[in-house]
């Protein structure tokens, strides 16, 4: 065999042996990894009160024994024991994930909540603020924390933390401002705390105060924002001027309401497009304009050939109409309670006909109760006349409706003919 044989053959023989090398090493690296991603996924994919979670646990614990979420598993179901074995156990077993993972600040969270449960309230908080400092952008370690001090009643403290989850999170925003308002007892200056000087925090506080009936605060913290913040937040103040009526708080609503462009003519004690001069809006787009009920038998229209003063007065006219009830103009006005005031207008008929003619209602706008009715309008063909109506508000009133009804003459009664409308007036006496 020659020099040259020789070598070749060594030469393979190497080769040989460095692919076997690299095969095992490949194999091996396959092996460990698949066998730290399965203990891994195991880990992940299971919560603590899963049923047999203790023995994926363990598996999992074997498959990755340096994968902190594995060491992660196993520690909270020992939390979950409730023992004061298990209390002290499981903070060990998350001090050890914190040893696999110290940057990770979920870790530390558990952490500090495991602390708290054992009673090392002092290394609680401080595992709180370590948390803080690995992510202070985060909202969730200051939600965290904020709760912790609110259940160790330092509440100053707390406030610090939860303004920083009110700041760029609207779910977490919400539930701090629940929480504060339960906390303190619906003190709507402690809440304002948590808001901060964000116009788009604030902007959001006023209408958690409409939604919890406080709407003088609504109002307040709305008008602490400058008029180019209230512009920018209007698509709030559209929300906050609907929940404010719709809990009839009117002389908020109003106000609400008037600055978003929905009623800007609208004032308090006062009826907007008395003359109906300008048009009506369709139904729901207004709060404290006139409103149109479309109900079938019965057309309601501007008409210019028949007013009594400006350009116009408003024709209903009914075509076979029976129900015995009728709601087919209605407007809503902020008012003072207890006190007396005289409604006019003034109306025009053209063969109307019916046993139980139309009329004007007054309703108390919270519970929509029946305060004062005007006299029926006169049947059969009458040029313009003046009705009047004296009424007293109830306590506590802040709103009436006034709406066109009629009087009761049964569930089947037709009522034919035409009436115009034209200069309502509302003042007190």
């Amino acid at each position: 065999m020659s020099d040259e044989t020789v070598n070749i053959n060594s030469k393979n023989i190497k080769i040989r042996l460095l692919i076997a090398a690299i095969a095992i090493v490949v194999i091996l690296f396959g092996y460990y990894s698949v066998r730290l991603q399965l203990g891994s996924m195991l880990s992940e994919l299971t919560v603590s009160t899963t049923p047999g979670a203790e023995e994926i646990a363990k598996i999992a614990g074997e498959l990755a024994p340096r994968d902190p979420s594995a060491k992660w598993l196993a520690a909270s179901i020992e939390k979950d024991k409730f023992t004061l074995d298990s209390a002290e156990n499981s903070v060990k077993m998350f001090e050890d994930v914190i040893r696999l993972s110290p940057y990770d600040f979920r870790w530390w969270l558990e952490l500090a909540r495991t602390y708290e449960q054992a009673g090392r309230f002092d290394q609680a908080e401080t595992a709180f603020k370590h948390a803080i400092e690995l992510a202070p952008h985060y909202t969730y370690p200051h939600w965290q924390a904020g709760n912790f001090y609110l259940r160790q009643d330092r509440s100053e403290e707390a406030f610090a933390a939860f303004r920083k989850t009110t700041e760029n999170n609207l779910p977490y925003r919400e539930q701090v401002f629940s929480l504060a308002w339960e906390y303190f007892e619906k003190d709507a200056s402690k809440v304002e705390q948590f808001a901060g000087d964000s116009a788009d925090t604030r902007s959001y506080l006023a209408l958690f105060f409409a939604t919890k009936r406080a709407p003088m605060d609504s109002l307040r913290i709305w008008n602490t924002l400058s008029d180019e913040q209230k512009q920018a937040n209007m698509h709030i103040a559209k929300v906050v001027a609907q929940s404010l009526y719709e809990r009839r708080s009117f002389r908020s609503a109003l106000e609400f309401s008037r600055q978003v462009g929905i009623d800007p003519l609208a004032q308090p004690e006062a009826i907007t497009n008395s003359g109906f001069e300008t048009s009506i809006a369709v139904k729901g787009e207004s709060y404290f304009g006139w409103n149109i009920e479309e109900q079938d038998k019965v057309k309601v229209e501007f008409d210019s050939n028949q007013k009594r003063e400006g350009l116009r007065g408003l024709k209903v006219s009914f075509n076979g109409y029976a129900k015995g009830d009728l709601f087919t103009l209605w407007q809503s006005v902020v008012i003072q309670p207890r006190t007396n005031y005289r409604l006019s207008f003034w109306v025009r008929t053209d063969n109307l006909k019916s046993g139980g003619p139309p009329a004007i209602n007054v309703l108390n706008g919270a519970d929509a109760k029946l305060i004062a009715v005007s006299k029926a309008f006169p049947t059969g063909t009458n040029d313009w006349q003046e009705i009047t109506l004296d009424f007293a508000t109830p306590e506590g009133a802040e709103g009436i409706i006034i709406s066109t009804g009629r009087s009761y003459c049964g569930e089947n009664c037709p009522i034919i003919g035409t009436f115009w409308y034209d200069d309502f007036k509302l003042s007190k006496i």
